[in-house]
């Protein structure tokens, strides 16, 4: 007997197949918006690396940074002990606020001495500027007496000269009457009182030549003392010089005696310390009773008004990077706190060119480096009334270069 196979019909398969299927407007919604969402979701990631990629294109940062400032160290310009100290540690003074006293004592002996060696100096300096005029005029006058002197002894020569010719003459002619008269004597052709009278005529006459010889002698040697006078006051020109000369060694010396007295009212002065600038006092290493001596350290003051961003960037990243440039420092030490500012300047150099031993690429063990450069970052004024930034805190600035 034949078996029946059954047959089914097309339409039931049809109900089977749509059976396996999701029914409803929620299934066809999800089959719809399933590519509808990974499109979406793959334009959200385009966006945003588009906008990273952008952003962070144009800024430049670095967490190889600092806050820098002065530091202004106050040392002594005087040696002695300390008598007093009037600040402390981490205290703000003003300018010109007195720090330290040092024991002056010393100082205003010095100061005393050096008034007194002036006032002296100032003496001698106005005697000898008085002396010029003297001098001019006394030279003068001698220069005229001498002559004088000249010409009255030339005289006397004269008469001394006249006188001994005269005496050689009358002793010439009591010569020759005694040589007549003589051999009259002996024939007694005359008494011997005429010839007693000739004899001592004679003698007469030769001393008279004698003294008058003397005299023109004493008047040579007068003519001669007389001329080395002259002589003498004719150097008044040279004596004027002379007194000229003592009298500017005597203002130099006044000169000297004041710089002195000014050199030492200065170390009076330098006894009182005073602050240059106005900051905080830091590293106090001073004491009462310390003994200190010209150029020792004492303490130093920072002054928080004038502070700066040294940022040492790598030199990759100064492709971009101009003086002027915005920047925003981020300060570790205050949660992150972001101040604004701009690039000031770039290093001349390296940091390694400044290091005490800079590296020697030239030795064959070459090995590249990338380099860091200092870029001194200005904060906009205003922005840190407080003073809580202090050098050497840690930053992160980021440099805008577009």
């Amino acid at each position: 007997m034949a078996q029946s196979v059954p047959v089914r019909d097309e339409s039931d398969q049809g109900a089977q197949v749509d059976a396996s299927r999701p029914r409803g407007p929620l299934a066809r919604w999800w089959r719809g918006g399933q590519r509808g969402w990974l499109l979406v979701a793959v334009a959200v990631v385009v966006a945003v690396l588009t906008f990273a990629g952008r952003y962070f294109a144009v800024r430049e940062s670095t967490d190889d940074a600092q806050i820098d400032g002065h530091v202004n160290p106050i040392a002594a310009r005087v040696g002695g002990t300390v008598l007093a100290v009037l600040v402390k540690d981490n205290e703000v003074v003003e300018k010109g606020t007195l720090l330290l006293r040092i024991d002056p004592r010393d100082y205003e002996v010095a100061a005393a001495r050096a008034q007194a060696d002036l006032g002296e100096n100032e003496a001698s300096a106005r005697a000898a500027h008085l002396s010029v005029p003297l001098t001019t005029t006394t030279t003068g006058t001698q220069v005229t007496a001498a002559e004088s002197d000249l010409e009255a002894a030339g005289a006397r020569l004269a008469s001394a000269r006249a006188q001994l010719r005269e005496a050689e003459a009358r002793d010439r002619k009591a010569s020759q009457d005694l040589s007549r008269l003589r051999p009259l004597l002996a024939k007694d052709e005359v008494s011997q009182q005429e010839y007693d009278s000739a004899v001592w005529a004679a003698d007469s006459a030769r001393a008279a030549r004698e003294a008058a010889e003397a005299s023109v002698r004493e008047a040579e040697k007068g003519v001669e003392t007389a001329r080395a006078r002259l002589a003498q006051a004719s150097t008044g020109s040279e004596q004027v010089q002379i007194a000229s000369a003592r009298a500017a060694s005597a203002a130099a010396k006044v000169d000297q005696s004041r710089a002195t007295l000014e050199q030492a009212r200065l170390n009076l002065a330098y006894t009182e310390v005073t602050a240059p600038v106005r900051g905080v006092v830091s590293r106090k290493t001073v004491e009462v009773g310390q003994v200190v001596q010209p150029g020792q350290p004492m303490l130093a003051i920072v002054p928080l008004d004038d502070i700066w961003v040294t940022a040492n960037f790598k030199e990759n990243q100064l492709r971009a990077m101009r003086p002027g440039q915005s920047a925003l420092i981020s300060v570790d030490a205050y949660a992150g706190r972001e101040y604004r500012g701009h690039v000031d300047s770039i290093a001349a150099a390296t940091g390694s060119r400044f290091s005490l031993l800079p590296p020697e690429n030239a030795t064959g063990n070459y090995v590249k480096v990338v380099q860091r450069l200092p870029v001194k970052i200005v904060l906009e004024p205003g922005q840190d009334q407080e003073h809580r930034l202090r050098p050497g805190m840690s930053v992160v600035p980021t440099v805008l270069t577009k």
